[in-house]
């Protein structure tokens, strides 16, 4: 059964590890990332923000990401750091299922809350320059 929330602010803000698994649809492992997100309020948004680690084949090195969640209850707008929308997501009965077309891209994505401490969001990313699975555990830190 999935966790729900009533306020999206108070449940995310604080800092999470996080790892990151981006697989191939015929499952073959791509690379992964493992690192910290802290969401942090300011400025009428909930910044997510990312470091971490990143490994593929032949290439070692670290990540960013910025992202404003705009909360209003249980929901936000999700903004790149650039302002451009990214998605919604609504999180009262603790699964949101999402799209985000990039380009000639399309970003199929799914939050689920699995308990106060722990969340995964997983995108699958199909399109003629993608084809691939990128899945992201988050636990509390």
């Amino acid at each position: 059964m999935d966790f729900a929330i009533t306020d999206l602010a108070a449940h995310f803000t604080g800092t999470w590890r996080f790892s990151r698994d981006i697989v191939a649809t015929d499952g073959e492992p791509m690379g992964r990332v493992s690192g910290t997100v802290t969401f942090t309020p300011g400025d009428g948004a909930l910044v997510y923000h990312e470091t971490g680690e990143l490994h593929l084949p032949g290439y070692t090195g670290p990540v960013t990401r910025t992202l404003l969640y705009h909360p209003d209850g249980a929901r936000a707008a999700v903004h790149f750091d650039h302002g451009g929308f990214f998605h919604d997501v609504d999180l009262t009965t603790g699964r949101w299922s999402t799209d985000h077309p990039c380009r000639d891209d399309l970003y199929r994505g799914e939050y689920r809350l699995l308990d106060a401490d722990h969340w995964l969001q997983e995108w699958a990313v199909a399109g003629p320059t993608k084809d691939h699975v990128i899945t992201t555990r988050f636990t509390r830190a």
